[in-house]
């Protein structure tokens, strides 16, 4: 078995598994916590991406957390003047690096106060760097979705 069937293979422990893409490139995602409330929705989601480089024996490693929210709104805050419903979609992004983990641990307390949920956002990231270990080589995180 090679490091790219170990990838797929690779039990994260969530509920969804990598999947191949394209040129080398594995993504993962699924939905942390979700609320619905009357004619809304917010989601709290995982993104993962890795790219294998063969060549080099590297791994390159992307994860960030993905707050959204659509539904209708009653036009009620003083800061949005449409007089009566309409409908709002909102999105917040949250990444982590190397050196970063606060920032989502963080994001995590706040999404807490928001959403009922308990996210290990650690485990993926260690299970593939251990894999890649394994396989001979060299994990690195990347702060943006570009240096993949």
């Amino acid at each position: 078995m090679d490091i790219k069937e170990g990838i797929i293979n690779l039990e994260t422990g969530y509920p969804e598994k990598f999947k191949e893409l394209k040129n080398n490139i594995f993504s993962l995602e699924f939905i942390v916590a979700e609320r619905k409330a009357f004619l809304s929705t917010q989601k709290l989601m995982y993104k993962a991406k890795l790219k294998v480089y063969e060549d080099k024996k590297e791994v390159n490693f992307f994860e960030m957390l993905t707050d959204s929210a659509s539904g209708f709104s009653s036009g009620s805050s003083y800061m949005d003047m449409s007089p009566g419903f309409g409908f709002k979609a909102e999105k917040t992004v949250y990444m982590s690096g190397r050196g970063r983990e606060g920032t989502i641990v963080e994001q995590s307390i706040l999404f807490g106060k928001k959403y009922q949920y308990s996210f290990d956002y650690d485990k993926i990231r260690k299970s593939v760097e251990g894999l890649a270990s394994n396989y001979g080589y060299k994990f690195s995180v990347v702060l943006s979705e570009r240096n993949l």
